[in-house]
């Protein structure tokens, strides 16, 4: 069973995760599988380069994430060509590693989840919530972003509306790391009962 983790940016996924990854249960996360198909070298950072030219290359060969970002919220036409580069090999190297779990059950944690249509590949959506202020105050306290920056990104997810609403479980984050903790605790024994009847089932 695969279950796919989801919430907009400073929504408090990460502390989920490991969470889950605490009851020995794989994570794939998509942000860092996005970040392994553009490693110096690879095939798709050279196309990048070729694209937006050397302005999105860091003096050590790596991608200049900020810049690159800066390119594609001014400019939808370049967004669609770089996602068309890379979503296919991102969701290539996501089901490669999925398929490789030996967990009882596998979380997918990626932010775009449902806006990339890699919902497909899951079997329950989880989405950790909390209100569009805390959102803007926890990313600008991590990322160094400001206020401006953070919302452009907000615009590009889902709203927490559509989010909820596609969700077959929510973990509200407007508390303690305690209390979103004691949450993943119920929903792992939740899944593991899950997993396990569908493996019953399937012999």
């Amino acid at each position: 069973m695969i279950v796919g983790l989801t919430g907009g940016i400073g929504s408090g996924k990460s502390q989920a995760s490991k969470r889950f990854a605490m009851h020995r249960i794989t994570v794939v996360n998509a942000d860092i599988v996005a970040r392994e198909v553009v490693v110096p070298g690879s095939p798709a950072l050279q196309s990048i380069a070729q694209h937006f030219g050397n302005q999105v290359i860091e003096t050590d060969g790596n991608l200049n994430r900020r810049k690159l970002r800066d390119i594609i919220f001014k400019t939808p036409t370049e967004k669609q060509w770089l996602e068309a580069l890379l979503h296919p090999l991102i969701n290539s190297e996501i089901r490669r590693q999925l398929n490789a779990s030996t967990s009882l059950y596998t979380i997918l944690e990626s932010p775009l989840l449902l806006e990339t249509k890699q919902y497909e590949m899951v079997d329950r959506i989880l989405v950790v919530d909390v209100s569009e202020m805390v959102q803007i105050e926890r990313a600008s306290l991590r990322d160094n972003s400001d206020a401006q920056q953070i919302k452009a990104i907000m615009e590009t997810q889902f709203s927490r509306q559509e989010r909820c609403a596609r969700a077959h479980d929510i973990i509200q984050n407007h508390g303690s790391i305690d209390e979103l903790n004691q949450q993943v605790d119920k929903l792992h024994e939740l899944y593991s009962e899950l997993a396990q009847l569908e493996t019953t089932s399937a012999q």
